[in-house]
């Protein structure tokens, strides 16, 4: 397949030689369809310009209709083309926790035929979270022991969907959450001026991050600048986030409360959400929703588009006007002849005879 050049860049045809066959268009300049007359010379004839109209489009129409026709088998179409528009979205990355505690419910057991648990509600959740706005962009990351990466940074919402639904497995009881975070904000890339940026982790918590690993963190979240958001899915009866412990206040006692005051420490616009049911999961999702709508370029695939049909339409066109045409001619010079023939053929009766006298 090639390209129409320079002129059309947005054109291609699919069989461009044939396009050698266009100069058949320039016949009807040589050859008239219509009927030839049988006068010497039309010369003498005054000039008769609706004549004259008739002829040069009805020259016309073969010219169309035999360049419509090789135009149409040429195979013109218009190339598919990717339009940059802007709309109301973000760019979200979502952390989520695979570990063994989020197979329990909010009570802290594990789930029954009438309760669900944490992930389960976390994912449902989630799931009709994703094409809430038609130009957000989602990259899953789940983490445990070590991170996965679930699906890229993308606005294919089915597969974000999809994806989501695949952590139904749960990883080993370490929850090394530095590491899910690396991967995360790893997944934003290059974005564009302007463009909101959502780091969306869902944890029940028991993550201590290594002090040599929180300074490379600190850059990452520099360099990105991300809204941070923690939807802390905690077990009820357990403490808060913001709760110090009676004794000893160390990450290792309290690692929930450090990850918190570290996640405030980095410098960026930062949220915590604690839920204790499935009810406050979906309304922390709902408040992040609403903070996460500032304009966001998007990308428009248009496809390619098949013109055969307007090329054969153009040669439709043409045809039926020499058609017509063809059919209104009328041949003035033997009309006379039928009707002195059809008068031979009927002669008028003879007088009748006067009497002798």
């Amino acid at each position: 397949m090639t390209r129409v050049s320079a002129l059309l860049p947005s054109l291609g045809l699919a069989t461009p030689w044939l396009l050698w066959l266009l100069p058949l268009a320039l016949l009807p300049l040589l050859l008239s369809v219509t009927r030839r007359s049988a006068v010497s010379s039309v010369a003498a004839a005054p000039e008769d310009p609706l004549s004259s109209g008739l002829r040069i489009a009805l020259t016309a129409a073969g010219m169309l209709a035999i360049g419509g026709l090789v135009l149409a088998l040429a195979g013109p179409y218009r190339a598919g083309e990717r339009v940059t528009r802007t709309g109301i979205g973000a760019q979200i990355s979502m952390l989520i926790d695979r570990s063994g505690s989020m197979n329990e419910t909010f009570a802290g057991r594990q789930p029954s035929g009438a309760e669900e648990s944490k992930a389960a509600a976390s994912r449902r959740i989630l799931r009709d979270f994703v094409g809430e706005r038609a130009h957000d962009q989602f990259a899953v990351t789940a983490f445990s022991t070590a991170p996965m990466l679930v699906v890229p940074m993308t606005d294919r919402h089915d597969a974000v969907r999809a994806a989501i639904a695949a952590i139904d497995r749960p990883g080993l009881d370490y929850t090394n959450v530095a590491r899910g975070l690396g991967m995360a904000l790893s997944q934003f890339g290059a974005g564009a001026p302007g463009v909101s940026r959502a780091l969306l982790l869902v944890s029940d918590g028991a993550a201590v991050i290594d002090p040599r690993i929180q300074a490379q963190l600190r850059a990452e979240f520099t360099k990105v600048q991300p809204n941070l958001y923690w939807l802390f899915l905690r077990t009820k009866g357990s403490p808060s986030i913001t709760d110090k412990p009676a004794g000893e206040d160390t990450p290792q006692a309290a690692p929930e409360r450090h990850l918190d005051l570290f996640f405030k420490s980095l410098g960026v616009p930062y949220r915590a959400f604690e839920a204790e049911g499935a009810d406050a999961v979906a309304n922390a999702v709902r408040q992040i929703e609403a903070l996460e709508r500032d304009p966001i370029p998007y990308t428009e695939e248009r496809p390619r588009r098949d013109l055969t049909g307007w090329a054969y339409s153009l040669a439709a066109l043409g045809l039926l006007l020499l058609v017509l045409a063809k059919l209104a001619e009328t041949d003035f010079l033997r009309a006379p002849v039928r009707e002195r023939s059809a008068a031979a053929a009927d002669p008028a009766p003879a007088a009748p005879r006067r009497a002798a006298a």
